[in-house]
């Protein structure tokens, strides 16, 4: 298998844990790809743990697919953490450490989605898909020039609390704890 093959069926893998039935008739490539092609950088130290999340989530795939971690570091592990990558885990994080529930079923992708929603990109398909509207809407969220609710980051909430300064981890938990109170989820 070539780099580009490996880096095709990862990018695809990824794609098919967050994208379910609710959105099979959209495709959301483009601004997968372009969240893919997009470095996560941050300036709150502690936002470092969901980029090694990140790229962790490289040989989470490599194991799930019984790739050798010299594969996946030859093949994936060449470059920083993307916002996808990081997106992805700390939907899977969420899901796996906190929210799970085996008679809900997995709802990665519904955590996932809900930062999209956040962010502005939920309706973002391929079809009505604006390179120039997401690059906008990601140089926002990683200069955290968001709402301080967070509206335009990854977690809107209604604390009083300012989301531009708190770590990404704890901003997921707040917005946990905002919809179990209120029965949203």
């Amino acid at each position: 298998m070539t780099r580009n093959e490996l880096i095709d069926q990862y990018f695809d893998w990824i794609y098919q844990l967050l994208v379910d039935d609710r959105y099979s008739n959209k495709s959301y490539r483009k601004l997968f790809a372009r969240l893919y092609d997009t470095e996560f950088t941050y300036t709150i130290p502690m936002d470092g743990n969901r980029a090694e999340d990140g790229i962790d989530l490289r040989y989470r795939f490599g194991r799930t697919h019984f790739y050798s971690d010299a594969m996946t570091v030859n093949c994936l592990d060449d470059r920083p953490c993307s916002v996808l990558e990081m997106m992805t885990a700390l939907s899977i994080r969420c899901e796996e450490h906190i929210m799970d529930d085996p008679d809900t079923g997995n709802r990665t992708g519904l955590w996932f989605w809900s930062m999209l929603v956040s962010l502005g990109l939920g309706s973002m398909d391929d079809e009505k898909f604006d390179r120039y509207y997401v690059d906008g809407i990601l140089e926002r969220f990683l200069k955290r020039q968001y709402k301080p609710d967070g509206e335009g980051g990854l977690f809107t909430v209604h604390n009083g609390r300012d989301m531009c300064r708190t770590e990404i981890w704890y901003q997921m938990n707040y917005y946990l704890s905002e919809i179990i109170r209120e029965g949203d989820f």
